[in-house]
Order: structure tokens, then sequence, then C-alpha cells
């Protein structure tokens, strides 16, 4: 039985004979594990591919990370202790992953989608010393589920895009949240594209271009 906290799909790396470098998936509210891991067949071969599940199931739709609500005027609001234990659990995953297949510590990627793309972000920013790369689709960075570390944070890389036709996480909204990163002095590719909430063709074949070069 996995150790790991979370139910998740598995694309083993190529290398056989030594650690390879990782990248956890991290899927929207509404979605699953499946989402982002149809990506895996045309990413590096060279990856140990995890995509893990939300512990929360959203009825009629799949699962999340922390519940979202909206009152009768339509205002948004969410669970931020769940929002915070769903970022400590991932780190959790993320150091169990190591131990169970041969990961190279140094080389950890994270990618995320909406709101799974906010916590990466406040994953990486928090622990920096755990991630190298940062794939952070459709999503924003918000300061009440993170803590800015005092170190490393120079060292990771974050590639960040946005529709700017998006209405779910408006894209002036998402933009602005990046000033964080601004005031942290952490450098960062921004893209934007003519599209809603989702990843269109040119978003993905930009990121991976980049992602290629980061893993090398």
């Amino acid at each position: 039985m996995s150790k790991l906290p979370f139910f998740h799909l598995v694309k083993e790396s190529s290398y056989k004979d030594k650690p390879s470098p990782l990248l956890v998936m991290v899927h929207g509210y509404g979605s699953n594990e499946d989402d982002l891991f149809s990506f895996a067949r045309v990413l590096p071969m060279q990856l140990t591919i995890i995509s893990i599940r939300g512990p929360i199931s959203v009825q009629g739709m799949g699962y999340a990370w922390y519940d979202i609500s909206f009152d009768s005027f339509g205002n948004k609001s969410y669970n931020k202790s769940q929002a915070i234990e769903s970022r400590d659990k991932i780190i959790k995953c993320i150091d169990l992953c190591v131990e169970t297949y041969n990961i190279d510590n140094k080389n950890i990627s994270l990618m995320g989608f909406s709101q799974g793309a906010i916590l990466i972000n406040a994953i990486a920013i928090t622990y920096p010393k755990k991630v190298k790369n940062v794939i952070s689709l459709s999503g924003g960075i918000d300061p009440n589920i993170l803590k800015p570390s005092l170190d490393y944070l120079n060292k990771i890389n974050f590639y960040i895009s946005h529709g700017t036709q998006d209405v779910v996480l408006p894209f002036n909204e998402a933009k602005e949240s990046l000033k964080i990163l601004d005031e942290n002095k952490i450098t960062y590719t921004f893209e934007s594209f003519p599209v809603g909430h989702g990843v269109c063709p040119e978003n993905f074949k930009s990121m991976l271009s980049w992602f290629e070069k980061k893993l090398r």
C-alpha cells in the first residue's frame, strides 16, 4: 500500500539506474488526478510524474483541495485552514515521493492548474528549499496561505500563464497578485494568451519549451 497521503497516478521515469527528476501535478477545483496527467505522455521521459487527487469531494464534479463558497451577493470565500492543510500535506507528499521512488531531491518541479496553481505557488514561496521549478497555470498568488521564506527564493524558476479572457480567476486579479513575487525579488516568466480558464496549445508548447530548458 502506498505511503502517499493522496490517491494518485504515477508515470515512471525512463531512468533505471540513477535518480530522476520529479514532477508533482496538482489539479484545479472540481477536477481530478486525470486532468493534468493527460500531459504526461508528451513531457520529458526522464521525469517521474505523480498526479495527486484533492481530498475534498465536490458534489457532481470531482475533487478539491479546499472548499469554495458564494454568498447571496455572489461574493466568493474559501476555507483558509483547509488550504493551508492541503499545502502542508502536499509538502509531506513530496518528501514521501523522494523516499518511495528514486528521486533527485534537487530537481523537483510542481505543476498546478487554477486552485492547484494557487497552492503550488504557496508551497514554493513558503518552502523554497523543496522546489526547483514551478509551472503555475491559470492561478494566482494568495498571500493568506503562504509565509515567504527568507532564503532560497531566488533559486526557484517560475513559469506563470493566464488567459486574458478568464472569468473564473480574472486575468487582472491574477496578474496583480504577482506583485508578491516582485516584492520578494523573485524572478519569473509570465505569459498571457487570448483564452478563458484553460491551457491552449500555444500555452502548452511555450510552457514545455521553458520546462525542458529548466530540467537540464
